[in-house]
């Protein structure tokens, strides 16, 4: 029979409250009496009740996590990485896909499932500046993503443009200078894809080289299948180049599977290049080049923003919030030799 706080109570000659009290990390407990307590504790092998503990405290022990599409590797990499980062912290995560949809996205914000979470940790990419006060909500909530969205709440970014200046200036040390570019992005602000595409032009202009609009491949939806028409569309208009782009992973796997179809070697006639560093990135042959976006600190960053402001009681942050950038790393593996 499994151990009980009356139990832990006897064996340390203390009342079940003071047990209560120092599982519930009280301060105003004496410290030879917590020793005591959590001897016993070890000794008797006694876990928490955390769900009646949270009923106690009116919590639920559950946050919600909220991504565009658990089907692109890096939302499911970083899922996993906040289910691992909540788990450390006593949480457990309820994940939501809401497709990248505005109206899907609003409703995450207002279903009633978030009465069964005590916050929310949000990745939107379909709302836009004017639906910041939608933000403004009774509950903390951390936004993942780019600053599209100018509200007091709690914000954790990658280094899009710096980590495709990185890949940029990777490629022209190479001896690259016809490079193609791979997917496309929302100019209504800022998002993931203009600030990469920006990054990188930026580093181009600043070496004297010109990009061609002609070497640009649509890919409105980044995955590997579109990623693989955009690469046809630029060889099919015969423009010559030497290194290619993915403004994301599963964009470039495409776009190399289509120049091995075309016959070009990667990467002796075509170097390639992504960001996000997704685990099929480094199983390709050849294995991919990429940006390591900081993925694990993303993720422990936004959960300890969220316990913070759980912990505080306060469902956000002051005027502007809080924002915090990650650390990247280019990870040079065989695409680009």
């Amino acid at each position: 029979m499994s151990a009980t706080m009356r139990d832990v109570a006897r064996l340390a000659g203390v009342s079940v409250k003071t047990v209560s009290n120092v599982v519930n990390d009280f301060p105003h407990v004496k410290s030879a009496t917590r020793d005591r307590v959590l001897a016993a504790i070890a000794e008797l092998g006694y876990q928490m009740n955390f769900s009646a503990r949270n009923l106690s405290r009116g919590t639920t022990g559950m946050i919600a996590l909220a991504v565009p599409e658990l089907s692109l590797p890096y939302f499911a990499e970083l899922s996993d990485a906040v289910i691992a980062a909540a788990a450390e912290r006593g949480y457990t995560v309820l994940v939501e896909q809401t497709g990248g949809v505005r109206e899907r996205e609003l409703e995450v914000l207002a279903s009633e499932r978030r009465r069964m979470t005590d916050g929310l940790i949000f990745s939107p990419i379909g709302l836009r500046p004017a639906d910041a006060a939608r933000l403004e909500v009774d509950y903390p909530i951390v936004l993942l993503g780019e600053r599209a969205l100018h509200s007091s709440v709690h914000h954790v970014a990658m280094a899009n443009a710096d980590g495709a200046r990185a890949v940029a200036e990777h490629l022209l040390a190479r001896g690259r200078r016809r490079i193609a570019v791979i997917g496309s992005f929302d100019e209504r602000g800022p998002s993931a894809g203009s600030l990469r595409t920006r990054g990188f032009l930026d580093a181009l202009d600043e070496a004297g080289v010109r990009h061609d609009p002609a070497r640009t491949g649509e890919a409105l939806r980044w995955s590997r299948t579109t990623g693989a028409a955009a690469m046809r569309q630029v060889l099919d208009r015969g423009v010559g180049f030497d290194a290619v782009f993915g403004l994301n992973d599963v964009l470039a796997l495409g776009a190399m599977r289509v120049l091995h179809e075309r016959g070009l070697r990667v990467p002796e006639d075509v170097a390639v290049a992504g960001f996000d560093d997704i685990e099929d990135g480094r199983f390709a042959r050849p294995s991919l080049t990429t940006v390591q976006p900081g993925r694990a600190q993303i993720a422990r960053t936004a959960v300890e923003l969220l316990v913070e402001r759980l912990a505080g009681g306060e469902p956000a942050a002051g005027p502007g919030g809080e924002e915090r950038v990650a650390q990247f790393e280019l990870l040079v593996r065989e695409s680009t030799g």
